[in-house]
């Protein structure tokens, strides 16, 4: 059974920084690019970066470009996102995503408010 586990949100002040997790299993992780995307309130969730299986292409959606660093270790299976210069309007959840066979697998997500 696939399971993707974000951990690392939380309430950091503008300017912070924070590290979010994902753990994944149940299926073969090196095989899939992995994505983090985000969810705003009253707003629709939004692609942030994502990274290929072999970590050769990173993307990173406009406006955290500079600031977020997305990495993985295959080995541990776990893709992680480096936030840095954190701003107020960076508050979201945040979710861990994969796609196979055009199915999509979403973690539970993990909440992170940035206070001016």
């Amino acid at each position: 059974q696939v399971q993707l586990v974000e951990s690392g949100g939380g309430l950091v002040q503008a300017g912070g920084s924070l590290r979010l997790s994902c753990a994944a299993s149940g299926f073969t992780f090196s095989f899939y690019t992995m994505n983090w995307y985000r969810q705003a309130p009253g707003k629709e969730r939004e692609l942030v970066a994502s990274i290929t299986s072999s970590s050769l292409i990173t993307q990173y959606t406009d406006s955290v470009k500079g600031r977020f660093t997305i990495s993985r270790d295959n080995a541990k299976s776990t893709v992680s996102l480096q936030m840095s210069s954190l701003k107020p309007e960076d508050t979201a959840v945040y979710y861990c995503n994969f796609y196979r066979n055009s199915v999509s697998h979403w973690g539970q997500g993990t909440q992170v408010t940035v206070s001016s």
